[in-house]
């Protein structure tokens, strides 16, 4: 069975969803404690969050849990953010440092390789796949990729996450006026903060495809959970919450999904 979701759309726009899947095969499974087995760092709700809201857009999902191998990881193992708290390739802790792993059970680098060619290769095989199919059509395409995270996580950050967290690396993975747009249109928001290249420039995903100059463009979104949802067990769906910012989020999708280079 096939690991990786794929939806086909017309339009310029593919939607990234690395982080949703909670499938954890057995043989992991078996090796994570208490902690692991919660998957408290999943990015809960995060495809229904955006179903829906603009047709004709690609998106691209994997099923597995990013405690058995995060896809939005540099499959070299180099961090992202280095001289900071991170997770990484398979990650050894939570977002609040703790371990996941039982003691001596944690995968070696053999055990990495396997994940990293059963499930990261695969999904990026997808991705890479997508743009280059959209881009046949349009001449470009845009990668939006949609992330979550609760908004108050000391071992990764301080204070508490704004609510839109847009990362372009700097401004080096997509046109500027895609940048710009994205962001008007957070800033804009009623009752909502935001920032730009904050404390999440933009994932491995974002920073790996985002070739503008070669009319691949690329955007994460980070949003803070509580935008939208209980950021403690159950995580629970917040419907009122959710449909407030459901209208912020069709905005932007409809917007790239509208542009064109000039």
């Amino acid at each position: 069975m096939s690991h990786v979701e794929i939806t086909q759309g017309n339009n310029p726009l593919v939607l990234g969803l690395p982080h949703t899947g909670t499938d954890i095969p057995v043989d992991c499974l078996a090796r994570l404690n208490e902690t692991g087995r919660a998957m408290a760092d999943t990015d809960w709700h995060i495809d229904g969050l955006y179903a829906g809201l603009v047709t004709g857009v690609s998106t691209v999902r994997t099923r597995v849990h990013r405690y058995v191998i995060d896809a939005n990881r540099d499959p070299s193992g180099l961090s992202l953010y280095p001289g900071q708290n991170t997770t990484t390739l398979c990650p050894l802790t939570d977002f609040d440092g703790l371990p996941i792993y039982l003691e001596g059970q944690e995968p070696d680098e053999r055990e990495i390789v396997r994940r990293r060619d059963t499930y990261h290769a695969p999904y990026h095989a997808a991705i890479k796949a997508e743009l280059a199919r959209v881009k046949a059509i349009h001449g470009f395409a845009i990668l939006y990729d949609c992330h979550s995270i609760r908004g108050q996580i000391p071992f990764l950050f301080d204070g508490v996450l704004p609510d839109f967290n847009i990362g372009t690396n700097e401004g080096t993975t997509c046109a500027p006026a895609l940048e710009s747009a994205v962001r008007e249109i957070c800033l804009g928001a009623e009752g909502y903060t935001s920032i730009l290249n904050g404390r999440f420039k933009g994932g491995w995903t974002t920073r790996h495809y985002g070739r503008p100059d070669e009319g691949l463009h690329a955007i994460q979104m980070e949003l803070a959970q509580s935008t939208y949802m209980i950021e403690s067990p159950p995580w629970d769906y917040v419907p009122h919450k959710a449909d407030a910012l459901r209208k912020h989020l069709k905005s932007i999708l409809e917007t790239l999904s509208n542009w064109r280079p000039s």
